[in-house]
């Protein structure tokens, strides 16, 4: 707890009533009226220059205590006069000094705050004191007391700034109850709405229009957007939330006032925060990467929410929380088009050209690059699919999803949504393998793109969105087209010998055989010398599989036959089959002329 210091062992806070009785006699309201006068008009502003620039509320306590203290009596004391009927003149010139009070009152009031400008700083407030009032200047307590367990839990910042709270507190509570609290809420507005402003503006918070956001380069938007999402959260939790319990604290006697001035202190500037990320929703210029930006503003609003329902929770602050949502609506909004249009430009990709070798297509690499990093902000992107839910998908096969139910989760609609979006994709890349008129070549594309997308989804967060039977079902799918691959471009080398191999065959079946496998081997591999496949896996498996087909049995017919023929037509050994296969799916370039050129190949065999 923060406790006030004073000097004395009493409160400053005047009390509830006066200390006259219930029906003081003629002598006592005049003992009341004179006692009054003889300490107001020592503090009156127009006597000497000396108590004009004298703080009332000086370190020694006392005299300050007993200004509040007479100034109750006084108030006591006309509202009896008033109460009798009687007596104008004495009320006359307890008016008289009711108003020389309250002006000092005023100009005291004004310089705690001015003076103490760093010291009620609302970071520090909110620091210092919670706003559930459990952190309290309890004026009805014993300040020695409050003295030694305050010395013992605060700093000095602390405790000259709590002292000056409490200093606050007891001229605004003893001015409202004397029927100023408006001249004593304006003073308290117009300074500390000042200094809400400038901490806004020392956070980089500007007033910034929809046509200054659209002119915005792409860096310096990215810049002023990263500078926001920093400053609100240090805006909410300790400029307004320091604002807010030093309000509530100055004038805890009337719920009125301290909702008007927190209202009038803090609205312009927390709309015009607030408001930021609608004009960024509404910025015509659309990168790239907008809305990873989107995401991150509505990412904020969101979890800020508490704190805004919480900091702004009177009916004259609706307009900020009316302006918060505004925003989190508007953003999530941009980003459900940018989500739309984004699945309609997949669809409309229309280039034309093959990706040479088989390789990866463009449209891959960017829509997964775009997909991994949205699947990020899988939180995020499900909250805004769950409210603002993208034009409905097309009816797909519910085998796509680890289990069908999904479809139906709302947690999982980011999920759901990024499945539906590769969907897309592995539909628009099936298209791009017809532009191939090899047909093994459009396998290998599709093999080759699959393999792509699904290491960008194991790398990524997309794999525990997807999940391991997603990817299950797609690693399938790159077997089958593997083995289309291989049988469509290899079937005619893997016919050029007999499924069995026996001594029987004649010298002309065996030369048709080895010239069968010379012809049909050359072309494949001049001919797939130039794919592509990326994936060293797959690469490998590829090999593999076709070597395992290949060399064993090509080994066996040479073994058996090669001593019966001339080089003209065993030209290649077993152990050279393997290299020129090992030669295969790097994207090489080489002449039909410079292959079978010689018998032995410089690399070293890979696969035999």
């Amino acid at each position: 707890m923060v406790f006030f210091h004073t000097s004395s062992n009493t409160s400053l806070s005047p009390t509830s009533t006066s200390s006259l009785p219930t029906s003081p006699t003629s002598s006592m309201v005049e003992q009341t009226i004179q006692n009054a006068e003889s300490i107001i008009k020592k503090w009156d502003l127009n006597s000497s220059s000396l108590i004009t620039i004298t703080p009332l509320f000086h370190p020694n306590r006392k005299e300050a205590k007993d200004y509040l203290k007479c100034v109750m009596d006084l108030r006591g004391t006309m509202h009896f006069l008033v109460s009798q009927n009687s007596a104008p003149h004495k009320l006359v010139i307890a008016q008289t000094l009711m108003q020389i009070a309250m002006k000092r009152l005023e100009k005291e009031f004004y310089q705690i705050l001015s003076s103490n400008r760093e010291r009620l700083d609302p970071e520090l407030v909110s620091t210092s004191l919670s706003s559930d009032g459990s952190a309290s200047f309890d004026v009805e307590e014993d300040e020695a007391d409050q003295l030694k367990i305050a010395g013992e839990s605060i700093s000095e910042v602390e405790r000259v700034s709590a002292l000056a709270m409490a200093d606050l507190k007891a001229i605004a509570e003893c001015m409202s109850s004397s029927g100023y609290g408006k001249e004593c809420a304006h003073i308290y507005k117009l300074f500390r709405k000042s200094i809400v402003d400038r901490g806004l503006y020392l956070l980089g918070i500007e007033k910034f229009k929809s046509s200054r956001i659209n002119k915005m380069d792409r860096e310096y938007l990215h810049l002023t957007i990263k500078n926001w999402l920093n400053a609100v959260k240090i805006a909410l939790k300790s400029l307004f939330n320091g604002e807010k319990i030093l309000c509530d604290h100055v004038f805890s006697a009337s719920q009125t006032i301290r909702d008007a001035c927190f209202a009038e202190i803090t609205t312009e500037g927390a709309k015009n925060l607030f408001k930021f990320p609608e004009l960024i929703a509404k910025n015509k210029n659309s990168p790239p990467d907008r809305i990873f930006r989107l995401l991150e503003l509505h990412g904020a609003i969101s979890e800020l929410r508490p704190d805004i329902e919480s900091i702004f929770n009177v009916e004259l602050t609706s307009a900020i929380k009316l302006q918060a949502l505004s925003s989190l609506q508007k953003v999530g909004g941009s980003v459900k088009t940018l989500l739309t249009n984004f699945g309609s430009s997949i669809r409309k990709d229309s280039s034309k050209t093959p990706v040479p070798g088989g390789g990866i297509h463009p449209l891959a690499q960017s829509t997964m690059s775009y997909l991994s990093s949205l699947s990020d902000y899988d939180r995020i992107l499900t909250d805004i699919i769950s409210i603002h839910p993208p034009i409905a998908n097309a009816l797909f096969p519910e085998s796509y999803f680890n289990d069908p139910t999904v479809i139906e989760a709302p947690k999982q609609a980011a999920s759901v949504h990024l499945a539906w979006l590769i969907l897309i994709l592995l539909c628009k890349i099936d298209s791009k393998a017809q532009l191939y008129e090899d047909l093994s070549l459009s396998y290998l594309f599709l093999a080759n793109n699959l393999q792509f997308i699904i290491n960008q989804v194991q790398t990524s967060t997309l794999k525990h969105l997807l999940g391991h039977q997603w990817l299950s079902r797609l690693t399938q799918k790159i077997k089958q087209y593997a083995l289309s691959y291989e049988s469509v471009a290899w079937n005619r080398v893997f016919e050029s010998f007999p499924e069995r191999t026996t001594s029987e065959l004649s010298y002309e079946a065996v030369k048709d055989c080895f010239k069968r496998f010379n012809a049909a081997f050359e072309q494949v591999y001049v001919k797939q010398i130039s794919w592509i496949v990326p994936d060293g896996k797959l690469r490998d498996e590829l090999k593999v599989s076709i070597a395992g087909k290949l060399v064993p049995v090509y080994r066996e017919f040479y073994e058996t036959f090669s001593t019966k023929l001339n080089a003209d037509f065993v030209r290649i050994s077993p152990d050279d089959l393997g290299n020129y296969l090992s030669d295969l799916f790097h994207g090489s370039r080489i002449s039909s002329s410079s292959l079978l050129q010689s018998s032995s190949h410089s690399k070293g065999c890979l696969l035999r």
